[in-house]
């Protein structure tokens, strides 16, 4: 039975171990896939400089803040929020990041159903020589049947499906315990292979080597805190779920900060590991979305040993992809196993239904469903436009007013468990008047399309 806090006894067992499940949750195909194309689309150096800002500047101060909400709530989302604010509507924030998790999850698991399905074609032997019509046609294809995808995705939810319904210490922290180690080993190899490539120095040129006159492109601000917050796995609540299950004794502020920058290291790691390849294979870096599925195949073709580098490239992003898809369906799964009195084997099957019947449409409107579409856009991309340009900066925004605004300073600083007072008195002005102000602004200008 189940204490008044909705998550009974179960914690995580160390404070490394939720880092690094909060790590996996944050490290996933948001710094490898997302991050790539995004940083290529938008300047290399140029997008890495303006996310690092964003990162330090929001994503940190940020990050405590969701974190502070968790721990002190004790609780779900929504239930975390009814604790700290009684008889008041901020719930609603929770509520809203449950809805924005099942979302984001539902399109998470067409993308990562791709991963597992190129791994395996990998590991068959079936990608080793380009396909006829080139691996471009065989995607298309592919991801156009009705059928074949759905397999993949519901394969890669079922997995993600058995761990989360083993609870936190047993299932979630011992899964991260093993793809976290194990993902920054393939990413590193992956690197370092890169860098022995011909024309491996112009593609650290273009991630490390800022052209600054693109600093007054506007674009590149909306995209870099976007990127930030989906690498982050900001505004949605999952973090403030996680850190739920933390013991008194495990302090927040270096947990914050080092998942932060474990989580920055990642994407930099994924831009060599990527770009390296990309010019030396002179492949255009705005590639845009296909670059991993499409493009990378054919570099891997041409390159030594490429069927070997294959298997580990999709190794690593489809655990990445597990990583992260954890803490996405924990956020529901904590909800509903408190509000409908469900066991968590149940809660779990209930949420994965749910996310599961949602991500056919998206992986539908790849086929027989393309033609619903809304400004160019097909169902996949409208619900990650949808979270992404509205629900994670709401969220984020609506949390940093609940902690700056709502809770007492005294509370806040309590519940950022900060030591220092220079560090409570920056982190309290950030959340209070900068974080707001900025995201306020990035808010607008996304939904009425200034940037």
């Amino acid at each position: 039975m189940n204490d008044a806090s909705g998550i009974g006894n179960d914690q995580w067992k160390t404070r490394f171990g939720f880092m690094l499940a909060a790590m996996g949750s944050a490290v996933g195909l948001g710094n490898i896939w997302r991050f790539s194309y995004v940083a290529g689309e938008n300047g290399g150096a140029t997008f890495l400089f303006v996310y690092l800002a964003f990162i330090l500047l929001i994503g940190i101060p940020l990050l405590l803040t969701e974190t502070s909400i968790g721990k002190a709530g004790k609780m779900d989302a929504v239930g975390s929020f009814k604790k700290l604010a009684p008889n008041t509507k901020w719930h609603l924030v929770g509520l809203m990041g449950v809805f924005g998790g099942i979302l984001i999850l539902s399109f998470y698991i067409v993308v990562s159903g791709w991963s597992l399905f190129y791994l395996y074609q990998y590991i068959t032997g079936a990608f080793w020589t380009e396909p006829d019509g080139g691996f471009g046609q065989a995607f298309e294809s592919w991801i156009s049947n009705p059928f074949a995808p759905l397999f993949w995705q519901a394969l890669f939810l079922g997995i993600t499906l058995l761990i989360v319904m083993n609870g936190i210490s047993k299932g979630i922290e011992r899964a991260n315990n093993i793809f976290m180690p194990a993902l920054a080993i393939l990413m590193i190899f992956m690197a370092i292979y890169g860098l022995t490539l011909d024309g491996a120095s112009e593609g650290l040129a273009f991630l490390f080597t800022p052209d600054w006159s693109q600093l007054g492109n506007p674009s590149i601000y909306a995209m870099a805190l976007g990127q930030a917050f989906f690498s982050l796995s900001l505004g949605i609540c999952g973090m403030l779920t996680y850190s739920s299950y933390l013991k008194e004794k495990d302090r927040l502020p270096g947990a914050t900060v080092g998942i932060a920058l474990m989580d920055t290291v990642f994407a930099v790691i994924a831009g060599i590991m990527i770009f390296t390849a990309v010019f030396s294979f002179e492949v255009d870096t705005a590639s845009g979305p296909p670059l991993v599925f499409i493009i990378l195949p054919s570099i891997f073709e041409g390159m030594p040993a490429g069927n070997l580098i294959a298997i580990v490239f999709f190794v690593l992003l489809t655990m990445a992809a597990f990583s992260s898809a954890l803490s996405l369906l924990e956020l529901p799964v904590a909800y509903v196993h408190r509000t409908l009195g469900l066991s968590r084997k149940a809660a779990t099957f209930v949420c994965s239904g749910i996310i599961f019947t949602l991500g056919i449409a998206s992986s539908l409107g790849f086929g027989i469903w393309s033609g619903v579409e809304y400004n160019g856009n097909n169902i996949l991309d409208m619900i990650d436009n949808f979270t992404a340009n509205l629900i994670l900066p709401l969220g984020g925004l609506l949390m940093a007013i609940f902690v700056g605004w709502y809770v007492k300073r005294d509370q806040a600083i309590q519940m950022s468990e900060l030591q220092s007072a220079g560090l409570q008195n920056i982190w309290y002005t950030l959340v209070r008047y900068v974080i707001p102000v900025v995201m306020a602004f990035i808010l607008f200008a996304s939904l009425f399309g200034f940037m």
